[in-house]
């Protein structure tokens, strides 16, 4: 049975490594970076601030399967960005990452009142773009080399999904 839950202090370490290992961190934000002192400040105020901010840990059978994060970008206009999911290596190929956001959909929409979920994938993310649409997103178009990324510019194929679409 798979479930989110909001983290708390004792998983920061190991979202710290889940984020930041070698198979994962290529295709995250560079904003999720390396520092335990500022994951632990988001993990603490996801805590304080639910409605605001999420960092969230997928589990199944109770056991730690993955993560993801929302921050809200817009209060007034009812706005939530989607991102940093990741499913640790142990239990991929099982669409977790889809089931996971279709709880988090349900979550942000239907219990936090938001009108529209934002994501954004790097375009040389195939599977995270392929993820995004099987999970009821709409492709909304591209940013053109939008972000700095290991040395190079990287285009990110923006999604958006609607309380009425849910």
């Amino acid at each position: 049975m798979i479930a989110l839950r909001r983290a708390g202090a004792g998983d920061v370490d190991w979202l710290l490594e889940l984020w930041t290992g070698d198979d994962i961190e290529p295709f995250l934000s560079g904003r999720v970076g390396s520092d335990r002192e500022a994951l632990a400040a988001e993990v603490e105020r996801s805590e304080r601030e639910p409605e605001r901010l999420g960092r969230m840990v997928i589990e199944v059978d109770g056991e730690r399967a993955g993560a993801l994060g929302y921050d809200q970008v817009n209060e007034r206009h009812r706005i939530v960005q989607l991102g940093r999911l990741a499913v640790h290596a142990e239990f991929r190929g099982r669409r977790l990452a889809d089931q996971a956001a279709r709880l988090v959909q349900r979550y942000l929409i239907g219990e936090l009142g938001y009108h529209r979920i934002e994501l954004a994938c790097y375009a040389f993310n195939e599977r995270a773009i392929a993820h995004a649409e099987r999970s009821g997103f709409v492709r909304e178009g591209v940013k053109r080399r939008a972000y700095m990324r290991h040395g190079e510019w990287q285009d990110a194929v923006q999604f958006s999904l609607l309380a009425d679409e849910l």
